[in-house]
């Protein structure tokens, strides 16, 4: 797969909580959590007009067919059950108000359960467990975010448990492809959010 690997350049600077594969204290640590399970849901019909932004999470083929169809940006939640992070990352930035508005309005949002080898997906014309999938990610460890453009293009996947506040940062950066511009986030951040977009562009 073609992969920006110029762009996690631009972007590593504080995700950094995260489950390895072989992180037997996290996941002794989760089993120990009250933290919901995360979900795969399929679409709800909304009625009222002025209702709060809904967050979708598609299985994997659903979300790039809808992503290249309404030619949005695409978010992949690599995720494992054992994982604790992932739960964190679910209840405290996932279902933060303003990131859900975010998620809601600009991107398709894709979960993928990481080690399920049964459960299988299509890429680039190509045929996968989710397991497979995410090692051709080049994912190692939990929670890993995979953004891809509106062409369903990787561009890059970021590894580790990221606060709101940071979150937001970075959708805004993917959103307005200040990666293109060859800005770092750290930068993105300093200038309060802005890459030189244009307003319509803006979120």
């Amino acid at each position: 797969m073609k992969k920006y690997f110029s762009v996690f350049l631009l972007l590593s600077i504080f995700f950094v909580w995260g489950c390895s594969g072989s992180d037997n204290e996290s996941i002794a640590q989760d089993k120990n959590q009250k933290v919901k399970s995360l979900k795969v849901e399929k679409p709800k019909v909304e009625k009222k007009s002025d209702a709060k932004p809904e967050v979708v999470w598609m299985k994997f083929d659903e979300g790039i067919a809808k992503g290249l169809k309404e030619k949005k940006n695409m978010i992949i939640d690599f995720y494992t059950d054992w994982c604790h992070w992932c739960k964190v990352m679910d209840e405290k930035t996932f279902h933060n108000p303003k990131i859900e508005k975010k998620l809601a309005e600009n991107f398709v949002t894709i979960r993928l359960n990481a080690e399920s080898n049964t459960e299988m997906a299509h890429f680039q014309g190509q045929q996968f467990t989710n397991a497979q999938l995410t090692r051709a990610f080049r994912v190692t460890g939990f929670p890993s975010l995979g953004f891809l453009t509106p062409k369903a293009e990787v561009i890059t996947v970021i590894p580790g448990y990221i606060p709101a506040d940071q979150f937001g940062y970075l959708l805004d950066y993917i959103y307005q492809e200040c990666y293109k511009k060859n800005i770092s986030l750290q930068d993105f951040i300093d200038k309060k959010g802005d890459c030189g977009q244009s307003k319509s562009k803006k979120m």
